[in-house]
């Protein structure tokens, strides 16, 4: 079964970009029904020494981290999917920069997503 792939605006916070990026909400009997997304994650501030990551958080279940690296963009993707998940309808993103534990990560505002 062919999936519609939607477009996700550009995500950024200071340091970090999230672009080019496309999302689909597979069919319960196909992909195991799951989210998948897929972009760039781009390091934006190659000066600052701290690495990004992506975001995602699928209905019911805790946010998935996906680690860029610094100084580079690099294609980032993800099928999303548990069991339970088959038939969720809700998701979030947001892309953020690791700034260290001495000082809190900087996100950008969350996306939501709905099928």
């Amino acid at each position: 079964m062919a999936v519609t792939w939607h477009n996700i605006a550009t995500m950024e916070t200071a340091g970090a970009e999230f672009n080019s990026g496309k999302y689909a909400w597979w069919p319960a009997g196909t992909n195991h029904g799951g989210f998948e997304w897929k972009g760039n994650l781009k390091d934006a501030n190659h000066g600052d020494g701290h690495n990004v990551y992506m975001q995602v958080k699928v209905e019911g279940y805790d946010w998935s981290r996906y680690n860029g690296k610094q100084k580079k963009t690099v294609p980032v993707g993800a099928l999303n999917w548990a069991a339970p998940q088959r038939y969720t309808d809700d998701a979030d993103m947001r892309v953020c920069r690791d700034r260290g534990s001495p000082r809190p990560d900087n996100c950008s505002p969350t996306k939501h997503f709905d099928r």
